[in-house]
């Protein structure tokens, strides 16, 4: 039975494909060559992708993806779509899962917003109700950078608190965009904030994202 997380990489194939290695993305510095490179390190490159949580890993990171964005682009597509090697931890169904929706939904929306003529794609409301649980988890670790109280809500009322504190700036939307507000793509992300000016301008300068 086809998961979540297989749909996004596909669709992330997909879409780093059709615009080629040399397209701009929502990854500060990045094009659609080293995001192709960062998904594949991340999954097949343990000894390595270990750099994107401790930072003393950093450098060595930085370099095997380096050596992974030099390889043919259509070589990572590849790479990409069929997925981790079978003794990897992210091939095992209930890890994916866990792991790579919500990555691949991002950086597939990455891609997609970074293109002048770029249009916004409708999700369903299974796979919506999938990302509000992920981010009502996560919320916390999303909000630490807030220097404001901040409260995510969806249009039915639902909310999740990533920051507790005052004053309080609240963002409405659908979770697919607040998710992407919340990970630091603020300005691409169709959200409405209330909140007094102050809080609101607070809020901008310090940004979001883990």
């Amino acid at each position: 039975m086809s998961t979540h997380a297989k749909r996004e990489r596909l669709l992330l194939a997909d879409l780093l494909e059709a615009n080629g290695p040399d397209a701009p993305t929502l990854c500060e510095g990045w094009r659609t060559r080293d995001l192709a490179a960062h998904v594949v390190v991340r999954e097949r490159r343990g000894d390595a992708a270990g750099g994107l949580l401790i930072k003393q890993l950093a450098p060595r990171l930085e370099r095997v993806q380096a050596e992974f964005a030099a390889k043919p682009y259509d070589e990572l597509i590849h790479l990409i779509r069929t997925g981790p090697p079978r003794m990897s931890p992210f091939a095992l169904k209930q890890v994916d899962e866990a792991a790579n929706t919500v990555e691949f939904f991002i950086h597939g929306e990455d891609v997609r917003r970074a293109q002048p003529d770029w249009a916004r794609r409708e999700l369903d409301p299974v796979f919506e109700d999938t990302l509000w649980r992920r981010l009502e988890t996560a919320a916390r670790m999303y909000g630490r950078k807030a220097p404001v109280g901040l409260v995510l809500r969806r249009p039915d009322g639902q909310t999740a608190v990533a920051r507790r504190g005052t004053p309080v700036v609240t963002a409405v939307g659908a979770p697919s965009e607040l998710l992407l507000f919340v990970s630091g793509r603020t300005e691409q992300a169709d959200v409405e904030l209330d909140g007094d000016k102050e809080a609101l301008a607070r809020l901008a300068e310090a940004g979001l994202g883990m």
